[in-house]
């Protein structure tokens, strides 16, 4: 019984992550600007990622530290590399000095 119902929650998060991978893809095809398109894949992806690992983490326990090392790198470097892409989406903006140099 308690197998049973473990392999059901699994199936139930990695298809969960599996939609929200779909879900994260869909407003690609979208016109919004380019990062809001940004930000709803990053969102969904890594929430997405992160249930497919709960669901191997319940179907596989006995690789809980290799799992749970995939899910804080998961965590931090897909929220880095959004908002690193996000700030050089960024218009470049002078440097202050500069302004101060070429005042007359």
């Amino acid at each position: 019984m308690a197998h049973s119902l473990i392999d059901h929650a699994s199936a139930l998060l990695l298809g969960a992550g599996l939609v929200l991978w779909f879900w994260g893809t869909w407003p690609l095809l979208g016109t919004h600007s380019y990062l809001r398109k940004l930000h709803a894949l990053s969102v969904a992806d890594t929430l997405g990622s992160l249930l497919m690992l709960l669901g191997l983490l319940l179907r596989i326990p006995g690789q809980w530290p290799l799992l749970t090392l995939a899910l804080l790198g998961l965590v931090v470097w897909n929220t880095i590399f959004g908002y690193v892409l996000a700030a050089c989406s960024l218009p470049p903006r002078p440097h202050p000095a500069t302004e101060q140099d070429s005042a007359p």
